[in-house]
């Protein structure tokens, strides 16, 4: 069985995700991951999505959508997971058909990335060489590829994809690589937060929240 880790970007007007056409206008909260997604049933499915920001905004919106058939949001602070019902829209409904037709699995989560100069989705797909070959080539119009790499499948449930984040892996591995948890350390919150653009503050707390999800899955 192969694997492939893909991303998926597009440009402005492309509907790609219900959740996240909705959260678009607004820099208040926004998707992180889609955890998983319910196959379609009379064009419907549920989905768990991972959200960061004001949870309370989230609601809002999510109440006034067309779409929304049901949801319920839970969590703290400015993490939260959605549970959603839905009517199948843009993008995530393309993908669902493909991977259908072409007997594809999808390695959830998928995770949404966002920088400087675009916005995508990464994920993780696994099959045959010659079915993931067909599920490329059935990528819509307006949506661009790029293969990050491909090989053979190896199951490894205690991954760090698996316990954390995209954004907490990326601070994880710098802090790792710049000698963070050397005795004595070799690099400081300052230092590793000038090298990702980010406050220090908020470089301690995701340091906090990776150590506890890591500390909670090795107890578990």
């Amino acid at each position: 069985m192969r694997y492939a880790t893909i991303v998926l970007t597009w440009g402005e007007g492309v509907s790609v995700h219900p959740v996240d056409d909705l959260l678009m206008g607004t820099n208040d909260v926004a998707v992180e991951t889609v955890q998983y997604v319910g196959p379609v049933y009379e064009g419907r499915y549920v989905e768990f999505v991972e959200l960061h920001g004001d949870l309370d905004v989230a609601r809002a919106l999510l109440a006034d959508s067309p779409e929304t058939v049901e949801y319920d949001i839970v969590g703290e602070d400015d993490r939260g997971v959605l549970y959603l019902h839905c009517q199948t829209t843009g993008l995530v409904d393309d993908l669902l058909t493909i991977l259908r037709e072409q007997q594809i699995v999808l390695d959830w989560p998928m995770r949404y990335i966002d920088t400087d100069s675009e916005r995508g989705l990464q994920l993780t797909v696994l099959g045959t060489s010659e079915a993931i070959r067909r599920a490329a080539a059935e990528i819509p119009e307006g949506i661009s590829l790029r293969l990050e790499r491909m090989g053979e499948y190896e199951p490894d449930t205690g991954k760090l994809s698996s316990i954390l984040t995209e954004r907490q892996e990326t601070l994880f591995d710098l802090a790792v690589r710049e000698g963070y948890y050397e005795v004595p350390r070799e690099t400081t919150h300052r230092e590793l937060a000038d090298e990702l653009g980010l406050t220090t503050g908020t470089v301690s707390e995701r340091l906090q929240r990776i150590e506890a999800k890591l500390v909670s899955t090795y107890v578990d």
